[in-house]
């Protein structure tokens, strides 16, 4: 008796540690997103995450946060074709939003290897080609950063209570995951059938061999451009010429707040991003314009819990 009712405390104890990361009920057909055995989900966890997304100390001189360029009212894009690193080496690639991120396949424009956000995480902390936060080599600095704050040295024994809150690279990156799989977008127009039948059937003809499921990507690498590219993308990836200027399908979650649009920024309205794509009718536009305007998630863009953690551990 006393084995089961430890099983069973330890149950709840576990069951206690691992919320619903979504806060919210999945619309029917949509199953939660897998979420990694050695990261599980817990309040602890994505209060430090969502800490850590706001903190400019992640950055190598001090002025660039997760949230510098993901900004929420942009559904966390950026506004800018590309943004430049701390040191100023220009962006190569456009800031995509966030929204619904937890489900995706892929995590970047031009890699189908980086399939987590654990693993993303890297790619802007201490990524080379190009600099973005310029922490490369500074993990050492980054712990002392993080350790001489009492407030950051309670959440991650509250968050990693199995290391005794180690704080590492890798426990920040897993905490930093463990917030963005709670940016949850499920309450957009077209999510209450409001979408324009127009526009919907136009999309449903022309655009939804690529923009297909829940979040309109079928997460796979298309070309859109015949020309030689000066970014080959995925064949960068593969070595392979046929692969040069393909670019993973974005999500059009929140496409109408999201832009600059297409892997390089270059289409400064959503005009230009259609045209952009094969077989563009711009007779199309303005009822397409108008079906991408539903999918707009107000609530998400509002989302006080995705928002700066200001009443967290006041200095």
């Amino acid at each position: 008796m006393k084995r089961i009712a430890a099983i069973a405390v330890a149950f709840i104890l576990v069951a206690a540690a691992t919320p619903d990361p979504f806060h919210r009920r999945l619309p029917e057909g949509v199953a939660p997103p897998a979420i990694p055995a050695d990261n599980p989900i817990s309040d602890a966890r994505i209060a430090l995450g969502r800490r850590l997304f706001y903190d400019a100390d992640l950055s190598v001189d001090g002025t660039m946060a997760c949230a510098t360029c993901h900004e929420q009212r942009r559904g966390f894009a950026d506004g800018n074709a590309t943004h430049a690193g701390v040191h100023g080496d220009p962006g190569r690639r456009n800031v995509p939003g966030l929204a619904n991120v937890a489900w995706r396949r892929s995590l970047t424009w031009g890699d189908p290897r980086v399939t987590t956000l654990e693993a993303q995480v890297p790619i802007p902390l201490t990524g080379q080609s190009p600099v973005e936060m310029g922490m490369a080599g500074k993990e050492v600095e980054l712990r002392r950063r993080l350790r001489r704050d009492a407030c950051y040295r309670t959440m991650f024994r509250a968050a990693f209570p199995e290391t005794r809150g180690r704080i590492d690279q890798a426990a920040v990156a897993k905490a930093l995951a463990a917030f963005q799989r709670t940016f949850v977008s499920f309450d957009a127009p077209i999510d209450r059938g409001e979408a324009p039948a127009a526009g919907a059937a136009i999309f449903a003809a022309k655009c939804a061999t690529c923009h297909a499921g829940h979040d309109f990507t079928d997460d796979r690498f298309h070309r859109l451009r015949p020309s030689a590219p000066a970014d080959r993308g995925l064949g960068e990836v593969t070595g392979r010429v046929g692969d040069d200027g393909a670019f993973r399908t974005p999500s059009l979650r929140n496409v109408g707040v999201t832009g600059p649009w297409l892997h390089d920024g270059s289409a400064a309205t959503l005009d230009q991003a259609l045209m952009a794509h094969p077989d563009a009718d711009p007779a199309d536009t303005p009822a397409l314009i108008a079906f991408l305007a539903a999918l707009t998630d107000d609530a998400f863009l509002a989302n006080p819990a995705l928002g700066y953690p200001d009443d967290i551990c006041r200095r």
